[in-house]
């Protein structure tokens, strides 16, 4: 297979859900979520916004929040040292669209910075819980914008191993 650094990139990214207590460089996380603005968006309209955590006290309170909740008594989205939240204006026909490419920018990012991340969705659907509302007000998310996802990015703990890829893929000539 034809390679180059971006496509070893893709192929190098894992979910790690296992993160070291080292913290992040600004300068890092800076370069991560630049990158997510720069992904496509439903005609070009950008209704999302990006909010930076990495305060791993804020993270732990809104994963608490969280937990208790969904009913998942100890969840802690894996004590990443920081988190990137993906919000969008509600009303946009493809705001979960837009959110899950700017994502994976950011996640292609971290992994070419050497920087692990996972996907977190459990806000997605439960954005109008008073709790949840009320964390998300103390970040700044606008009131009339949900959550698809959220991107938990940390130092891998563990050594990741190479998942079992399904064939998925078929030609058609």
């Amino acid at each position: 297979m034809k390679t180059n650094e971006t496509i070893k990139t893709i192929l190098a990214r894992r979910s790690v859900r296992s993160f070291t207590d080292e913290p992040i460089a600004r300068e890092d996380l800076e370069a991560i979520v630049a990158c997510g603005p720069w992904a496509p968006s439903g005609m070009n309209r950008q209704e999302w916004t990006f909010t930076v955590v990495p305060d791993r006290k804020r993270i732990a309170v809104l994963a608490g929040v969280i937990g208790e909740v969904l009913g998942r008594e100890g969840y802690d989205m894996y004590c990443p040292a920081a988190i990137v939240i993906v919000s969008h204006v509600k009303e946009s026909p493809w705001g979960k669209q837009d959110d899950s490419c700017a994502m994976e920018n950011m996640m292609l990012a971290a992994t070419s910075l050497g920087i692990g991340s996972v996907w977190i969705n459990q806000l997605e659907g439960i954005c109008d819980n008073a709790r949840i509302r009320a964390q998300l007000d103390a970040f700044g998310i606008p009131e009339d914008h949900e959550v698809h996802g959220l991107a938990a990015l940390g130092y891998a703990a563990d050594d990741l191993r190479v998942p079992v890829r399904k064939d998925v893929i078929r030609w058609v000539e």
